[in-house]
């Protein structure tokens, strides 16, 4: 014998409708129970009622417990007396009759007999969720040529204001204080060719993100590349003349990615490191990542390989203490063990 766990959802908008007796929680309940004794092997597992809560959005506690219970509890079938019960919004409806689906459970409106357990209930569930996914294609394309007609305009898209500017009106307007600082980002880069340098005068200067939060290294190499500043935006690889006001010349910005493209050159890797991608930092839990040193002695160029925790290199040198370990004691460690146990029969 299968017995079904059914879940009894209920819900009212006002605290009025919660004391009436045909339209209370109350009565909900007792019809939804009254149509689960009527069905063989179910019975009923938990009830969640919402008194005075609006069908128009989700947020609604016993909603929430109920969706919570669903991704740990044993339940099979979720149960309301009619659909505007469970939402008024034809989207959250979708999304809802989605994840129930996911979630494999049965979904039934008692009035309305809309059944997902039957097969005409999962032919008119499929349909609607086909028009959900619909929908949301028909949603993104729109999404994507209001983009492409913004940026066309040279306005910039939505997300965090980029370090410099502040938005006016939906435009990006140069920051006084902002600007110059980001000058003096493309000035040090220029003037040192070092990302790691250009990182140390803001912090040495306590110059904060947006965020008031440090610049990371990769903040930075964001910042050299950024078409924003010489008064232009970048949309899906396309750059687009922008109608804000840039912060210095392109020639500057141009001296910039000469400098980034020849070290890219000189930074070429020639090592297949064994372990890379696969190994996280004992101290803090970040990933390893492979990378190198070059160091001139007596003029010959000498390049170390190690493995570097990424904290480090994403936030600041100070939030890890192992920073950075030798590729080749770590690998030639890994590889002597390996071979120890390989004959070794208590690990075979």
């Amino acid at each position: 014998m299968n017995i079904k766990n059914c879940a009894i959802y209920t819900r009212v908008s006002t605290d009025n409708q919660a004391e009436m007796e045909f339209s209370s929680c109350e009565a909900q309940e007792q019809k939804i129970r009254s149509f689960i004794a009527s069905q063989n092997d179910w019975q009923v597992f938990k009830i969640y009622n919402d008194p005075g809560f609006s069908g128009a959005i989700l947020e609604r506690p016993a909603l929430q417990e109920l969706l919570s219970d669903l991704k740990k509890e044993k339940i099979d079938v979720v149960l309301v007396y009619k659909i505007d019960r469970l939402t008024r919004s034809p989207k959250d409806f979708y999304q809802l009759i989605e994840f129930f689906e996911q979630a494999k459970i049965d979904f039934i409106s008692i009035t309305e007999r809309f059944d997902t357990s039957t097969p005409a209930g999962r032919l008119l569930r499929n349909i609607m969720l086909t028009f959900s996914q619909f929908e949301r294609e028909l949603t993104s394309e729109r999404t994507k040529d209001k983009m492409l007609e913004r940026a066309k305009k040279g306005l910039a898209n939505g997300g965090l204001t980029p370090y410099g500017y502040i938005r006016q009106d939906k435009k990006l307007i140069s920051h006084p204080k902002e600007s110059n600082e980001i000058k003096s980002i493309f000035e040090t880069y220029i003037e040192t060719g070092s990302t790691a340098k250009t990182y140390q005068m803001l912090k040495d200067k306590g110059i904060k993100n947006k965020l008031g939060k440090n610049f990371s290294k990769t903040n930075i190499s964001h910042i050299l590349r950024n078409v924003i500043y010489i008064g232009k935006v970048l949309h899906n690889g396309e750059i687009y003349q922008g109608i804000h006001q840039p912060i210095f010349s392109e020639e500057i910005f141009a001296l910039a990615q000469k400098i980034h493209k020849e070290k890219q050159k000189n930074f070429r890797v020639y090592k297949n490191f064994l372990f890379g991608g696969l190994i996280k930092c004992e101290e803090c839990g970040s990933n390893m990542t492979s990378c190198f040193t070059n160091k001139y002695i007596v003029g010959k160029l000498n390049r170390y390989y190690y493995y570097r925790c990424t904290a480090t290199m994403k936030q600041d040198w100070q939030v890890c203490s192992v920073k950075q370990v030798s590729a080749e004691r770590l690998e030639d460690f890994c590889l002597e063990n390996l071979e120890r146990i390989s004959v070794d029969k208590n690990y075979i």
